[in-house]
């Protein structure tokens, strides 16, 4: 039996509109006929109660505290698979078996090196500009180097350019921080795996050789599989808005960069750390909380809680055994910020205060630990970031662009302005 919603309007009529069921969650009213039948459009700011597109992709269920990659947990995809298994996921809908999972790297392996040019165009930003600043304006540059497959109505030309996102972004992001350090770049190797070869990138310098460490480098790839995709956020809503209009993929990946550099979505992590160090002791933490917990002091817990997450995030508790794991391996346990963030982990889940507000640690609290040991600056916290999600951006960009429903992106608006005017003249005003 077909579903409906019926809107009573102001003059009494009423009008029927279908609602449609997903495979799993919340129904949703389909109101696209609205304006025709009605004159009136909704109003949602920041559209908090309406579904932009229909989508494969990412579930997640706040109130449970569910995250599932194409029907997967994420509890089983950080624990059983690599990154490129879940970027494989993600682009095609299954897991990839031996065979496909060993042609999928090696495209990945193959699309590492970026054209030498693109080394140069680095020289045109300031040394102390800020890595985002940086990473926004090389993968914006991408359409001018790789412009043999910008025909978006071409599935190989979408396809081809997937790859070279998913395998010069490391490359790209790598630049970008020896660029900042007045470190010479180092070139991608073919025998080492997608993580273990962008922390080499990262961290390697030409006088010593770089020494693989796994714990470390599963660490790093497990952040990455837990920031791969986060469905219909800000950024992926800005890809796929900046898509709708026909833009090539990697202007639309510089779009969702520039959207996840605002501190509101993107720069948590970086949050989190600045609240650790601003509290500078352990001895400081109760004088701290009490702080936390006047509503008049201003001042506000960075890294627990979520907006869409109202129970716990499910990311949360795989990185805080990945980050103990790190803290272990490196004998981190003593450092002075390491030790105030355990110490405060343990009062937040247990102090009643947090517990009945379920204000728990969330992954940026941990992530932003992680990194931090693993020798990430915070001004490259985003860049991590970004790097991530780029593959979730790819998918829902190649979703949205094979979808015969899509549209260019145009929201509607409540105009609020002046009524219609005449011009005074100039010397009568």
């Amino acid at each position: 039996m077909d579903k409906k919603a019926t809107l009573t309007l102001h003059d009494g009529r009423k009008l029927e509109f279908p609602v449609l069921s997903g495979s799993i969650g919340p129904d949703v009213v389909d109101i696209r006929t609205l304006y025709g039948k009605a004159g009136v459009f909704t109003y949602d700011p920041g559209f908090l109660s309406t579904a932009s597109c229909n989508s494969t992709i990412t579930y997640i269920d706040g109130d449970a505290g569910v995250l599932m990659y194409r029907g997967y947990p994420i509890e089983q995809l950080a624990q059983h698979c690599n990154f490129l298994e879940v970027c494989y996921l993600l682009l095609n809908g299954e897991l990839p078996n031996a065979k496909q999972k060993s042609e999928f790297d090696g495209i990945v392996t193959h699309h590492t090196m970026v054209h030498d040019q693109l080394s140069r165009f680095f020289n045109g930003f300031r040394r102390d500009a800020h890595p985002m600043a940086v990473l926004v304006g090389v993968v914006g540059a991408l359409s001018a180097f790789y412009h043999d497959a910008l025909d978006i109505s071409d599935p190989r030309h979408r396809t081809i350019s997937a790859f070279r996102l998913i395998a010069k972004l490391p490359t790209i992001v790598a630049m970008a921080y020896k660029y900042n350090m007045g470190q010479p770049f180092i070139y991608p190797r073919n025998d080492l795996s997608y993580t273990a070869n962008f922390m080499r990138m990262m961290f390697a310098v030409p006088a010593e050789e770089y020494k693989v460490n796994d714990v470390l480098v599963r660490a790093l790839d497990r952040i990455f599989i837990l920031h791969a995709d986060h469905e219909q956020n800000a950024s992926t809503s800005t890809v796929r808005l900046s898509g709708s209009s026909g833009a090539n993929p990697f202007a639309c990946i510089a779009a969702g960069i520039a959207c996840l550099w605002g501190p509101a979505h993107g720069g948590a992590n970086e949050a989190c750390l600045q609240m650790l160090e601003d509290i500078g002791d352990v001895s400081k933490i109760g004088e701290f909380i009490g702080k936390v917990k006047d509503k008049n002091s201003g001042v506000r817990l960075m890294g627990f809680g979520h907006r869409v997450y109202k129970n716990h995030d499910p990311r949360a508790k795989l990185m805080r055994e990945t980050c103990h794991e790190v803290l272990n391996e490196l004998g981190l346990h003593n450092d002075r910020l390491f030790k105030l963030a355990v110490a405060l982990e343990k009062i937040a889940l247990e102090d009643p205060y947090f517990v009945e507000r379920k204000l728990y640690p969330n992954v940026d609290f941990y992530s932003g630990i992680v990194q931090r040991a693993l020798g990430i600056p915070v001004s490259m916290f985003t860049c991590i970031f970004s790097l991530a999600r780029t593959v979730g951006w790819i998918a829902q960009w190649q979703e949205m662009i094979a979808d015969p429903e899509y549209k260019i992106g145009r929201p509607r608006q409540l105009y609020r302005g002046a009524q219609r005017r005449e011009i005074v003249p100039l010397a009568k005003r």
